[in-house]
């Protein structure tokens, strides 16, 4: 394949160039100018779009096994590459939890089937119940990419300290989920004049976060691990994370699109479809994390991508399940919240979604550099759109339809392989 012309922004290499790219052997073999075309080979035209290396979501929920009417390994794989991801890793809240090698060996071979890269986390805890370490040693080895007991935090301090040694020792990753059961009251709202308005004593208070935050920063500082604060919603936690890193603490987080885009008052607006764990907050907690993301302390932009059915959403609000679909709306929302409004380049926005999480997990990917695997996405920037819920994902609980766009992806190329197409 011979991609012509396009402005090929690669921030692990510095590049924003026009170029063309050839892919042979579902690795990029070749950039420059002027490169001409092979006998048979696939000429794409993308003049007037960009070239980037596909993205890669750290966080999605594929619901498989047990949840499948939600979405399965399949339907999400095909909702991530829509969204021009061609790497993503599946959470281990599924039934039977990714507390073993059997269920992790279920997700990798039938991820292996759908066209991009379907990594699995494993969970830290045995059945996700906080009370004592699953066998991480043969997870890692079975090829677990990350470690977390995402929707749920671990309650034991020592649990987690005992974690984070064993990863400390081992080069694995640790992500958490930091929100103090004992200190939320109706999960998914945040504390104060919306959950008030919605007749709720208490919602979700943000120093249920910032508790867990601080804690885990002071045990990573310690231990050396490597950790990541997961879908950070809070302006405290954002700081708190920054400072921990500025002592040393090999620390990362992850924004997702919803907690930059919207707040509190949209639970107002869109109901159950704006419920999330954790929740929409205040407007200054939502400049705090675009200032985060901007500088750096937040390195990661991911999903949370949470299907749930449409009967599960149309429950009473304390009773509707929290999450929200983001694989194919991501790039949208942050070139529109975060480019547009110049709080961030369009470089930086692509790094975000690219080297800096192939940076945290250790992945062979994110790059464009020759010899890398052909994982690209093409992009055009001027396209404005109005999202509606054609979605590719089972599932369609998304507060996004209706909301104008701008920035669409138009083809994605895994391995070589081109797994979407809109041109």
């Amino acid at each position: 394949m011979l991609i012509k012309g396009a402005r090929v922004i690669d921030p692990a290499n510095g590049k924003d160039e026009i170029s063309d790219i050839r892919i042979k052997d579902g690795v990029i073999k070749e950039t420059g100018m002027g490169l001409e075309a092979e006998t048979d080979e696939d000429v794409v035209d993308a003049s007037g779009l960009v070239a980037a290396p596909g993205f890669i979501d750290g966080h999605c929920h594929f619901r498989d096994p047990g949840f499948e009417y939600k979405e399965d390994i399949f339907t999400g794989a095909a909702a991530a590459a829509k969204g021009g991801f061609t790497s993503v890793i599946c959470l281990a809240n599924t039934n039977p939890p990714v507390d073993n090698v059997d269920t992790l060996n279920y997700v990798l071979e039938k991820g292996r089937k759908t066209g991009i890269n379907v990594y699995s986390a494993a969970s830290i805890s045995k059945g996700m119940k906080g009370e004592g370490l699953a066998d991480l040693d043969s997870l890692k080895k079975a090829g677990a990419a990350v470690f977390t007991d995402d929707g749920k935090p671990l309650a034991s301090a020592a649990l987690t300290e005992k974690a984070m040694k064993w990863a400390a020792e081992n080069g694995a990753v640790l992500s958490f989920h930091e929100e103090d059961p004992d200190l939320v009251g109706v999960a998914g709202v945040n504390d104060g004049k919306v959950s008030r308005a919605l007749g709720f004593t208490k919602g979700a208070e943000a120093s249920a976060e910032d508790c867990l935050v601080a804690r885990d920063c002071a045990l990573a500082l310690r231990t050396g691990a490597r950790i990541c604060i997961q879908h950070i919603s809070s302006g405290v936690s954002a700081e708190l994370v920054r400072h921990a890193k500025s002592m040393g603490a090999d620390v990362w987080a992850e924004a997702t699109p919803h907690h930059f885009s919207m707040t509190e008052d949209d639970v107002l607006k869109y109901g159950s479809l704006a419920k999330m764990n954790p929740p929409l907050r205040t407007e200054s907690d939502r400049q705090a994390i675009i200032e985060a993301i901007a500088d750096g302390t937040i390195g990661v932009i991911a999903t949370d991508h949470a299907p749930h059915s449409e009967e599960e959403k149309a429950r009473e609000f304390k009773d509707a399940p929290s999450g929200i679909i983001g694989l194919e709306t991501s790039f949208a929302v942050g070139y529109t919240y975060l480019v547009k409004p110049g709080y961030l380049t369009l470089s930086k926005l692509i790094e975000r979604m690219t080297a800096g999480p192939a940076e945290l997990y250790g992945f062979d990917a994110g790059t464009l550099s020759v010899g890398a695997p052909a994982d690209v996405v093409l992009l055009d920037m001027e396209e404005e759109w109005v999202v509606t819920d054609d979605f590719a994902s089972k599932s369609k609980n998304s507060p996004y339809p209706g909301q104008k766009l701008t920035g669409r992806v138009k083809m994605t190329i895994c391995g070589g392989k081109k797994v979407y197409l809109d041109l």
